[in-house]
């Protein structure tokens, strides 16, 4: 299914579909309404049948959506219908969580390998995840279909990281550096960075406070 016509905003809404959908299916709901799933999701009910026509999907009147059919739907959209095997390069705190994270792999997107530069931890393995030298990047990539490159190295190593990955083949990167790195026009970048996503927070923390005097 081609799917370069779904707003950017439709497919950062469709993971949060799929969570609810699944959870849905996992407790044996064979049918559900844009009102249960917008409400799972914190959207309106107009906002989810509009991004679910994008898919071509429409529910029955009076029925609902099948709920299956639009797990199946909306995995296929998000190319997690595939598996996309992944690389996670630094393994700092952050790195370690991210090679541990079984979510992953039930989404479709297993950490099959990890580089990292400490000595002590090359050749060695995290929770079964194999650690390799970054020299060895573009071996690794080729040997196990590497698809996606997790960035969870300290910001100053963070550029180099990535034009080793590129180099390597990868086109698709998810940076949690902190750090803005410069990519070819054909590698997709997401960057993650939790200290802004904090701030963000703390903005409307503050804003939903008292003005001073107010009690």
């Amino acid at each position: 299914m081609a799917t370069g016509h779904i707003p950017e905003a439709t497919v950062a809404r469709l993971p949060v579909y799929l969570r609810s959908l699944t959870e849905l299916a996992g407790d044996g709901q064979s049918t559900t309404s844009s009102d249960v799933l917008a409400e799972l999701a914190g959207v309106n009910a107009a906002k989810v049948r509009k991004d679910l026509s994008y898919l071509g999907t429409h529910g029955t009147r009076g029925v609902g959506y099948d709920v299956r059919h639009l797990v199946f739907e909306v995995s296929r959209a998000l190319g997690v219908a595939n598996t996309w095997p992944v690389v996670v390069c630094g393994l700092g705190n952050l790195g370690r969580a991210l090679a541990n994270h079984t979510g992953f792999t039930d989404r479709g997107f297993p950490v099959v390998a990890a580089v990292d530069v400490d000595p002590g931890l090359i050749g060695s393995s995290i929770d079964g995840v194999p650690v390799h030298s970054p020299d060895r990047l573009a071996e690794v990539v080729a040997d196990l279909g590497i698809a996606i490159g997790v960035i969870a190295t300290p910001g100053g190593a963070a550029q180099e990281t990535a034009d080793r990955l590129v180099a390597a083949g990868i086109r698709s990167i998810l940076d949690f550096s902190s750090t803005v790195v410069s990519v070819p026009d054909d590698v997709e970048v997401r960057a993650v960075d939790l200290s802004t996503e904090l701030q963000i927070l703390g903005f409307h923390l503050q804003r939903d406070l008292p003005p001073p005097g107010d009690v």
